[in-house]
This record gives C-alpha cells, sequence and structure tokens, in this order.
C-alpha cells in the first residue's frame, strides 16, 4: 500500500522523536521536536511540553493527532515497524493495540488476521510474515515459539487492563497454560507479581498475560482511545511495563503529549475524504428526507461518468422508540416515497441487514439506510455520501460518527464529477443556522478538525447579506427577488429550487416569491421559464440579467474563470526539458553508495562495555543500552552461531534498501563496512548483532549523507554549471484558479484585499504575530502589493501546497509569499524575509534570481524586508516593478 505524504509526515516524526529518545531522552527529545518553528505551527493549540508517565520517565509516549477518515489505524500497522527499528531494537516485539470498544476489537482482530487487508499486508511486508495476532481473550493460546519468531499482536481494549473488569481478573489471574512462558525464570523476578499467600505455588510468580507482558516490554499501540493510558492507573501501567506508548486520535487531551498533528486539508489534498460538506436545513423532519433522496438521485447520474463504480448511498438517523420518527416511520416514509423496499437497509441493535451485504458490488441494490444511534463500529463505506438526520442535530447522539461516515472518498481518489467530492447533510432545523453551529461544534470537539477548518469544510447558504453562521462579516451582495402570481405548479418544483439555491415562498397575498444571492443553475431557469406566463417569463429574463451584471462585478477574477500559470523552472539533461523539483533532483542522475567510503570510525561508532550496560558513541553522542534493552539476554562476547559477518551484511541490505541504487551496491558495500568493522575495529560479528539496530541506524545515515552530498552536486551542476541549460517552461508551472486552495485556512481580519486572484474571502491566512488576525508585517507586506496599480491581481502562495508556486533548493522545495501577475503580463514572485536566517534568505535569493534570469524579462523576483536602503516596503515592490 503506497502511503500518503500526510501519513508518510506523521511516521517520519513518530521516528525522529523515537530515535532521539535513544539519546536525549523521551522528554528532550519530545521537547526539541514540538519547538521547532515549523512543528510549532502545525500544533497550534496541541502544542505542550512533554508529560513523563509517573514513574515510567524513560518510556517514550506520544500522541498523534489525525482527523476522522486520515488512516489511523494504518498508521498504527506502520507504527510497529518503526518502533522496532527506532527503538525498540530486537527483531520481533510484542505489541499490545487496546482499542475503544470490543466491537472494535472483534474487527481489528478480524483485520489483522486476514491476509489481503492492508493492515495486516502492512505488517507482513515488514516483517517478512512473521506475525501472529490474539485476541485478549485467546491470550492462553499463546506459545513461547510465537513470542521468539514472530511479532506477535495482542488486541484488547483499556477495561481489559482494569482489575476491576471480569476480563482484567483474567488478565492478572494464574494461568497454567502459559507455564511454558516462564521456564528457566527465577521463582521471584523483580517486577513480576508472585502468588498470593494461602494458595498453590504461593511466593512464586505467577503465570498470568500480565507478568507475561512485563517481562516482554511490549509496545503499546492506543487507537482512538484518547486519555486512555493517562486514564489507567499508574499501578496497571507499571505492571504492563511498556516499552513505549503510541496512541492514534483525533482529539488529543491536554496531556496526550501530542508530537504531530495532520490538518484536515491535507486529508483533502491527498484525496481521502470528501470536502466541502454541503448541508441543507429544512422546516420539517419531511424536507429534509424528500431533500436527501433528491441529492442522492442527482449523485446517482454524476456518477454514471465514473470510470470507477459508485453507488450513493444515504445514511438516515431515526429517532428511538417512543419519540415521533422512529425506524419504523421512516422507513414507511421511504416506502410511500417510492422508493424500492429492497433498496433500504436497517442498521440498528435489533436489526442488522448490513452484516451480509457487500455494499461495494454493483449488483447489490441497497441506497439507503435506516440507524439510531452509530452504525457498526468501524463500519466503513466510501459510496456514503448523504446524511439526514430526522431529529435535532445539537441534541442527537452519535452524529458525528455518521457525518464521519459520508466523508471517506471512494477509493481513496478524487472523482471526476467535483459534486462527488463532496459530501451532503440535510437536517431539520426550525432556528436558521443552528444546525451549522451544532455540527461546526461537532466537527471539531469529535472529529479532529480544528475551528477554522470547520467553519470553512461546512458549506451553507449564507444569510442575505449581514453575516453567515459563525458571525463573519459579509458584504450584502446581489439578490435576485422576483414575485409572480399564484403558481401552484411553481411551488410544486420548491426541492428541486432549494437544492439549485434557490428560496421560493408564498406571500401573504398568495403571490409566489423566488429569491437567491447565486447565479441561476440551467435547471432552475428552465423549471421558472417553463411554469410562468409568457409576459411574466419576460420580466424574470430581464432581472436575472441586471443581477448576473452585479454579480460578475462582485465576482474575483478566479470566480469570473479567470486563470493564469506562473511558469517553472526547468533545465534541459540531454535532449529533454525536465522540471527541477527537489524531491526528484536525482532521478536524472546516476549516483551510488559504493562512492562512500565504507568505514566507521572510532568517532562515529564505538562501543564501551562494563558488563551491565553499554555506553554506544555516535558521532560524539552517547547513548546508554541496558544488557535487558538487547535483543537477546547473553553475555557481550557471546558467540551467536548463526549471525555470520554474511549474514549481518544482508540483513543491512535488507533493512536499508534504496530503490536510487542497485542492489549489488549496496551489498557490496555492507559487506565491506562489516568486514572493516571486524578486521580494522576488532568487533566480532556477535557483538555486531548485538547493536544491528544501532549499526544500522547509522548506515541510514551515511547514505542520507551521501544523498545530501549527491543532492548537492546535481542541484548545482542541474542550474549553476558551466554545462547548465536552463529555463522557464509554463507545462509544468502551478496554474492559479478558483478553489485551489479550498479547505486551507483563510484571512478573516477586517481589511479588505482589492487585487486578491481569489477575492476578498480567499486571502490566504498570513504568519503574523500581532492580533488574533494573524497581521504582522507579512500581512503589511500584502497591503502594499495590494495597493500597487502595477498588480493585476495577487494570491497568497500557500506553502507546500501541492497547487503552489516553487522554487527548488538543494534540499527543500522553496514556495515564495507571494505570486502576482502584473498588468503588462509579467510575473512578480514576492517573498517577505521577516525571520530568515541570512543563510536562508541567500538560498532563496539565489534560487529566485535563478528563475528571474531565465525568464527573458517576463519575470521578477524580490525578497522583501521592513525597511532597506531608507525605502519601506511598498518603494522597494515599485522600484523592482518600474
Amino acid at each position: 500500500m503506497q502511503l500518503k505524504q500526510y501519513q508518510l509526515d506523521t511516521l517520519a516524526t513518530l521516528r525522529k522523536f523515537l530515535e532521539n529518545s535513544r539519546i536525549a531522552g523521551p522528554q528532550n527529545a519530545f521537547n526539541a521536536i514540538v519547538d521547532e518553528p515549523e512543528q510549532k505551527k502545525r500544533l497550534g493549540s496541541y502544542y505542550g511540553p512533554y508529560r513523563p508517565l509517573p514513574n515510567l520517565g524513560y518510556v517514550p509516549y506520544c500522541c498523534l493527532r489525525l482527523p476522522t477518515g486520515g488512516g489511523k489505524t494504518i498508521l498504527g500497522a506502520y507504527a510497529i515497524k518503526v518502533a522496532q527499528e527506532a527503538w525498540i531494537e530486537k527483531d520481533y516485539p510484542v505489541v499490545l493495540w487496546l482499542v475503544p470498544s470490543n466491537t472494535i476489537r472483534t474487527q481489528t482482530v478480524d483485520a489483522l488476521k486476514k491476509p489481503s487487508h492492508p493492515y495486516r499486508a502492512a505488517l507482513d511486508e515488514k516483517f517478512d510474515g512473521r506475525v501472529r495476532v490474539f485476541d485478549i481473550a485467546d491470550f492462553e493460546t499463546i506459545r513461547p515459539s510465537d513470542m521468539r519468531d514472530n511479532v506477535c499482536l495482542i488486541v484488547g481494549t483499556i477495561q481489559t487492563l482494569r482489575v476491576t473488569n471480569t476480563e482484567g481478573r483474567k488478565v492478572y489471574a494464574h494461568h497454567e497454560a502459559l507455564e511454558p512462558h516462564f521456564a528457566g525464570i527465577p521463582p521471584k523476578l523483580e517486577g513480576l507479581e508472585i502468588i498470593d499467600a494461602g494458595k498453590a505455588g504461593a511466593g512464586t510468580i505467577k503465570f498470568s498475560l500480565a507478568n507475561l507482558l512485563h517481562m516482554h516490554y511490549p509496545l503499546m499501540i492506543v487507537d482512538e482511545a484518547h486519555g486512555a493510558v493517562t486514564g489507567l492507573t499508574q499501578e496497571i501501567r507499571e505492571r504492563v511495563n511498556p516499552c513505549a506508548v503510541i496512541e492514534f486520535t483525533a482529539t488529543p487531551q491536554a496531556n496526550n503529549n501530542t508530537l504531530h498533528n495532520v490538518k484536515a486539508s491535507e486529508l483533502q489534498d491527498a484525496e481521502m475524504i470528501k470536502l466541502p460538506i454541503v448541508l441543507g436545513e429544512h422546516q420539517t423532519w419531511q424536507e429534509a428526507v424528500d431533500a436527501s433522496i433528491q441529492t442522492r438521485a442527482t449523485l446517482e447520474e454524476e456518477a454514471k461518468g465514473e470510470s470507477q463504480y459508485v453507488r450513493p448511498i444515504v445514511l438516515f438517523q431515526a429517532e428511538d422508540k417512543g419519540r415521533d420518527v422512529t425506524v419504523e416511520v421512516l422507513k414507511q416514509y421511504l416506502l410511500d416515497s417510492k422508493i424500492a423496499e429492497t433498496q433500504i437497509a436497517i442498521a440498528t441493535g435489533d436489526q442488522r441487514d448490513l452484516d451480509s451485504i457487500d455494499l461495494f458490488s454493483q449488483s447489490e441494490p441497497v441506497r439507503f439506510i435506516i440507524t439510531k444511534e452509530a452504525l457498526k463500529e468501524g463500519w466503513d463505506c466510501s459510496f456514503a455520501y448523504v446524511f439526514c438526520s430526522v431529529a435535532n442535530v445539537s441534541s442527537a447522539t452519535d452524529v458525528e460518527q455518521l457525518l464521519g461516515r459520508v466523508m471517506r472518498m471512494p477509493y481513496a481518489k478524487k472523482r471526476n464529477s467535483d459534486k462527488l467530492n463532496r459530501a451532503y447533510a440535510h437536517v431539520p432545523e426550525t432556528k436558521f443556522g443552528a444546525a451549522a453551529e451544532a455540527l461546526r461544534d461537532k466537527l471539531v470537539s469529535k472529529m479532529g478538525f480544528e475551528q477554522q477548518e470547520a467553519e470553512q469544510v461546512l458549506q451553507t447558504a449564507p444569510t442575505l447579506g449581514g453575516a453567515d453562521f459563525f458571525g463573519r462579516a459579509t458584504r450584502p451582495g446581489p439578490k435576485l427577488d422576483v414575485t409572480f402570481k399564484p403558481n401552484a405548479e411553481l411551488m410544486a418544483k420548491a426541492e428541486v429550487l432549494q437544492s439549485e439555491g434557490v428560496q421560493i415562498s408564498q406571500t401573504a397575498s398568495g403571490e409566489t416569491k423566488i429569491v437567491t444571492s447565486k447565479p441561476l443553475s440551467v435547471v432552475a431557469r428552465q423549471i421558472v421559464v417553463e411554469t410562468v406566463s409568457a409576459d411574466e417569463a419576460q420580466g424574470f429574463a430581464e432581472a436575472v440579467n441586471v443581477f448576473e451584471l452585479e454579480c460578475q462585478k462582485e465576482l474575483s477574477p478566479a470566480e469570473r474563470g479567470a486563470k493564469f500559470t506562473v511558469p517553472a523552472l526547468a533545465a534541459w539533461v540531454q535532449d529533454d526539458l525536465i522540471f527541477v523539483d527537489t524531491d526528484t533532483l536525482l532521478d536524472d542522475f546516476e549516483w551510488s553508495i559504493v562512492n562512500t567510503p565504507a568505514r566507521l570510525e572510532k568517532g562515529e561508532f564505538d562501543v564501551q562495555d562494563d558488563g551491565r550496560t553499554f555506553e554506544i558513541f555516535l558521532d560524539g553522542e552517547r547513548m546508554s543500552m541496558g544488557q535487558a534493552d538487547s535483543q537477546i539476554q547473553m553475555p557481550w562476547d557471546a558467540p551467536v552461531a548463526e549471525w555470520t559477518a554474511e549474514r549481518l551484511a544482508i540483513w543491512l541490505d535488507r533493512q536499508n534498501h534504496d530503490a536510487a541504487f542497485s542492489q549489488s551496491d549496496m551489498l557490496n558495500w555492507t559487506t565491506e563496512l562489516v568486514r572493516y568493522l571486524i578486521q580494522n575495529r576488532n568487533f566480532t560479528a556477535s557483538q555486531l548483532y548485538r547493536l544491528k539496530f544501532i549499526l544500522s541506524r547509522k548506515v541510514a545515515e551515511k547514505i542520507s549523507s551521501a544523498r545530501k552530498l549527491a543532492r548537492d552536486q546535481a542541484h548545482q551542476r542541474l542550474l549553476f554549471g558551466p554545462q547548465a541549460r536552463v529555463e522557464l517552461s509554463l507545462k509544468f508551472g502551478p496554474e492559479f484558479h478558483a478553489n485551489m486552495y479550498f479547505g486551507q485556512p483563510v484571512y478573516h481580519g477586517p481589511w479588505r484585499f482589492k487585487r486578491n486572484f481569489l477575492g476578498p474571502n480567499g486571502v490566504g491566512a498570513f504568519d503574523g504575530k500581532r492580533n488574533s488576525y494573524g497581521e504582522g508585517e507579512e500581512f503589511d507586506c500584502a497591503k502594499m502589493l495590494d495597493s500597487l496599480p502595477e498588480v493585476k491581481h495577487w494570491v497568497r502562495n500557500i506553502s507546500k501546497h501541492p497547487n503552489s508556486f516553487k522554487l527548488p533548493m538543494a534540499h527543500n522545495n522553496f514556495y515564495p509569499d507571494f505570486v502576482a501577475e502584473l498588468t503588462d503580463g509579467r510575473i512578480f514572485i514576492v517573498e517577505y524575509k521577516g525571520e530568515l536566517t541570512i543563510h536562508e534568505a541567500l538560498e532563496r535569493r539565489t534560487i529566485g534570481e535563478k528563475w528571474e534570469q531565465a525568464s527573458a524579462n517576463n519575470g521578477l523576483f524580490l525578497i522583501v524586508e521592513s525597511s532597506k536602503g531608507g525605502m519601506d516596503m511598498r518603494g522597494q515592490m515599485m522600484q523592482k516593478i518600474l
């Protein structure tokens, strides 16, 4: 399975934390990472100093936050390998995988046991199929050979570990079936519980699962159970004796040690979820149901144009028995609405129609699912598109779970039809805007969205002037308001018109009135023209023309359909013009690890042993590794017959496989490195085996260092060398267009920009500290750019966004702050210097000026400072343009 970039970034941060914990300790390692400016900004309100688990301060404990739909469980599977290599350093770790409920426990066990499931496939790939999975209820079936020769995953719930729980008592009880695990263990061992006095075997070690876990230092993976670990008593944590704790959740608590925060916009960019959520509010539950049926029918028509099969589904949330709209009432309403019974499925505790259904099958007719609260936990069908609650969403339970079910993108790939890239919700709500507030709160509190993200992804019809649902000021824009003679035929089309953004009502005198603040769709226009008199149709057409002209004036260039492309930096490699991208710098240049000396000198890698601990020195840093930390308990010099120099070299090759060079080159290199350590540094193969994970880490660092040098050389040769042939190419450049930054944080302050390409409400958020709006010096720079009459329009260029303009530096891409098109057609790239170091500013200026030189006077690049040469920011820009 190919992981998405945000998932790779999450695992990379986890690896960095665990690796650094080896040397600096968990607290110092954690604080160093979260205090990095970019990471601190990413964490936002989740930022905080490390809080060690009491009496387990040496145990790395962190939380990785991913919003609903981010793939927390698959990341949990991949995290096991990361932890094994970076921290545990034994071939086959024991993993205690904790989930929030027994239902999830059963589903997780089933998924992890199924070879074809992505969770299990990820583990099999990383551990060569040496994986055993156990439900914690079946722990007595675990054999010593399972734990010795395989990664063993024991899946349970937090409740399983509580002594007050029946299953918890089993975890801590004596079981004769576990006796083989304790063979050769002294009758008493520190940290292990003994049998109470008065019972058979009193005073000897209990053969319990808790003791078994304690001996094996399990990695604890906590899947969507925020607060679970900190909620356990200190005594229970010490009994389990974890070597590390990694939590995955959408909603971390303050003491969860949140290490990494994935934003909802990253999930959307990765095509994992449907956004925005289009919310329709209705006066009655019947109207909400009718609108859901209509929305689903429209989506099914759209799906006919897709290359992959998609059958949109509606999820209905009915009320409990004794209320007005029960499952039975809702089903009967659907039947009365001419919905075939075969298309309706019931999913409640009493009726489980979905258990034997493959909803992805093209022969399956189900298009409507009725439930009361949550669907079966873990239920996942990306064909679910429409959520409809017949209850008040602010008081209804499990709304966020059902809403989350309609957000997953089919096949994790953007659809051709934009309508199929969105999720839909229809709810009855008499107070306009109340449902939006309620759903926004649930997106934040339950589903892991940030406040600003929740306001952006919930798309609702704003009020006609004044403020939107979330209190942000809006301009009273153009409004089409037309009144017709009493017209029952037109009123009968109310549902369709409302779905097209047109409000229709009957006045006190019986006339029919339509109102909209959106450009009319072809469907809405046709309905009106076909149902009113010829005279009224003529007057309607004239009103529409005036309205649309007013709308055009209010639209931003992007909203009017304008686009502009910024040429990208390209270079000739032999006879091919290639896009120069940091991530692909080495693709067109051969390089090999064989050019790097296969040696580790004493200053790079050394070990001192006092019989109790190893002091390992890596490039001047020291790490301590107790004898018990190693993968097998044996003296430092004890031979390990099966581990020869050749086998160690093969193992290092496999651990550090790199597609950038051939396996034969890599194997030759690792063989030479091992030979050097044995012949020149006087290590034995057995000693190196004891340190093979640390040695592998050093090999990885060597490869990384070699790659860095190769990238420097490729960057210099490609762009700045004497043979370099550089030019700009529109073919590779990003195209700026409407909705290109949908879901990204935007500026909500009072200042109104006049020349922003995406409109005054589409200006990307600024990095600033002056006030809550993010207005700082970068904002000031934007104001000055916006004030220049030579600027046709400009865009806040969002850093690291796939649609943004970027320039390649040797080791990371550079995303300038602003991209502008001038009235004379030139492109103006502006970077605000801010807090850049001298080296950073020089690197960016160098590559920016290379882009400018290649533009043949069609492009300008400028790094703006708050004040330079007696000129303010506006003066610096004017000087550059003129």
